[in-house]
């Protein structure tokens, strides 16, 4: 007889193989200078580490989800760290800048499907009113990681040379492989199969296709100013490498903090919690706009960024499944695999945005760019929540019949 595994050992395998995850993700941020000078590229040709990634998860999430659909979880998060590591290890000893590009796509591809299966099994294995806070979990794994694998990252590419960095997550990427083959349970349920019609079905309901654009803009808006945040450290507020790495860790300890108070706050109304995560958002791109030339107050608006920039990540995925749940049933997998591409839409056009802004206007306007994203996103929560309401009328009316 199989010994149940606990959900609590079971979001820890999650978290686990999402810290390998998000530190690769996020990674070359802090390695772009070293990028610049080994490959001879312009600083908009390195942020395209940045974007292709965030490109190969928005092609690989619902890609992949059709293609591995019924084979067993446990086995598929197996396979999926596997294509993780040989990403990295591509990346890692890539003789050619397109190497480097080629490897990032592989580890995306494994990323995007992760991330997907990962969110429905950590909303599956806990009560309904925790689902938002085992999501949030799960993705502290990612925080964690802007906290320390990010910024460690960074150090060792400093100290040893950008390809140690890649082989370091590479090192993690085994570890959360065998948390996954000890901890992840061997007998979950297989999800209704995936079919490319699930994804028209999907992009056919307005609430949910309106909730996708949602994610791209809000979660993405950041991503204008932080693919460039080392050169905006460096560059615009006077820090110097080393102090960059001690940013980064401040600003992955506040991602974390931010990250686990959004869960919590998204439990209950996710749609309400997001309207006030994005505000805040957009007051501080907006102020960074004019502290980006300081070298104390443009640090403490960064921090503050990085303590909305994931906030909205739990609730915007739990408000997804909620959707999908009540307009797609069949689709629930496919919608979370959409969301995910969502996300990484928004990394890749925003960090696409940052690119041209850097180049055509300089780098103190990137904030001010990732505002108006963040403004939009604004405006569609509010169409979303407009939205829900007639529904909860008709309903209390019908109650009361």
């Amino acid at each position: 007889m199989t010994k149940k595994i606990s959900p609590t050992f079971t979001l820890l395998a999650l978290a686990v193989s999402a810290f390998a995850i998000g530190s690769t993700e996020f990674i070359s941020v802090g390695l772009i200078p070293l990028l610049i000078q080994s490959f001879h590229v312009s600083m908009a040709q390195a942020g395209m580490t940045v974007s292709v990634y965030a490109l190969g998860i928005m092609v690989g999430a619902p890609l992949m989800t059709l293609l591995t659909g019924q084979i067993n979880r446990h086995t598929l998060m197996v396979i999926i760290m596997l294509l993780f590591i040989l990403g990295n290890l591509v990346a890692a000893f890539a003789p050619a800048f397109i190497v480097l590009l080629a490897g990032r796509v592989i580890a995306a591809l494994a990323h995007g499907i992760f991330m997907t299966v990962a969110s429905v099994i950590a909303a599956d294995v806990v009560a309904p009113s925790k689902r938002a806070s085992a999501i949030a979990v799960m993705f502290t794994g990612l925080t964690v990681a802007t906290v320390t694998g990010v910024p460690m990252g960074t150090m060792i590419g400093q100290l040893g040379g950008w390809r140690w960095s890649f082989i370091f997550i590479s090192v993690i990427g085994v570890i959360g492989l065998i948390a996954d083959y000890i901890l992840v349970p061997r007998n979950l349920p297989l999800p209704s199969k995936a079919t490319a019609k699930g994804i028209l079905r999907v992009l056919g309901n307005p609430q949910l296709l309106l909730a996708l654009l949602v994610t791209a803009l809000g979660y993405g808006g950041t991503f204008v100013a932080y693919t460039y945040l080392s050169p905006l450290l460096e560059q615009k507020m006077g820090w110097s490498a080393g102090a960059v790495v001690i940013i980064l860790v401040v600003y992955g300890l506040m991602v974390a903090i931010g990250n686990t108070l959004g869960g919590r706050w998204a439990n209950a109304k996710p749609l309400a919690a997001l309207l006030k995560m994005f505000t805040g958002l957009f007051v501080t791109l907006l102020v960074l706009t004019f502290t980006s030339g300081s070298h104390w107050l443009g640090l403490l608006t960064v921090l503050f960024m990085g303590f909305f920039a994931f906030m909205n990540v739990p609730g915007l995925q739990l408000y997804i499944v909620q959707l999908a749940e009540k307009n797609t049933p069949n689709d629930i997998t496919m919608a979370s695999a959409l969301n995910i591409a969502a996300f990484n839409v928004g990394i890749a056009l925003g960090s696409g945005i940052g690119g041209q802004v850097t180049s055509q206007f300089g780098l103190s306007w990137t904030p001010v760019f990732g505002a108006g994203m963040v403004a939009i996103s604004i405006g569609l929560t509010l169409g979303l929540i407009k939205l829900s309401r007639p529904a909860k009328r008709l309903v209390k009316k019908f109650n009361r019949i």
